[in-house]
């Protein structure tokens, strides 16, 4: 399966995976952002994608910016649908307690390419019944 990349500023980096083996590709600002504590900021990578027939991009955040400065995708996962080709911008919030500078070819997000399922929807008077039935949010104990 290919990923077909088209790079639309000079300055973006082709994402990459870091590790043999590792689900998530590296994303890569083209800009200097600051966020402050509490803000959202889209960040732009200078690239657009032409995905695989019956898949999604996923966009997740980075585990480090995560636990080091509370810098997180705020629409985690956000998905990036196959038709879509437009530039892939990078929703980041900043929960930290310090403003955040996202800095040019710095690595801020990474992104997962999942296959997708098209189903058919149908509309019933009920659904069958389940052991479980409604129970949900904590229903199952602490």
């Amino acid at each position: 399966m290919k990923l077909l990349i088209e790079k639309i500023d000079e300055k973006a980096i082709i994402p990459f995976y870091a590790h043999k083996g590792d689900a998530g590709m590296d994303l890569f600002s083209i800009e200097e952002v600051l966020i402050s504590p509490g803000e959202i900021k889209l960040i732009h990578t200078g690239i657009k994608l032409q995905l695989p027939l019956n898949t999604e991009a996923q966009i997740r955040p980075r585990s480090g910016l995560a636990l080091k400065n509370g810098i997180t995708v705020l629409n985690t996962p956000g998905t990036i649908d196959e038709p879509y080709r437009g530039e892939i911008g990078i929703i980041l919030i900043n929960h930290g307690k310090k403003p955040f500078l996202v800095e040019e070819k710095m690595k801020i997000a990474q992104m997962v390419i999942k296959p997708t399922i098209s189903v058919e929807i149908e509309e019933v008077k009920e659904l069958s019944n389940t052991d479980r039935g409604e129970g949900g949010f904590g229903s199952t104990g602490v």
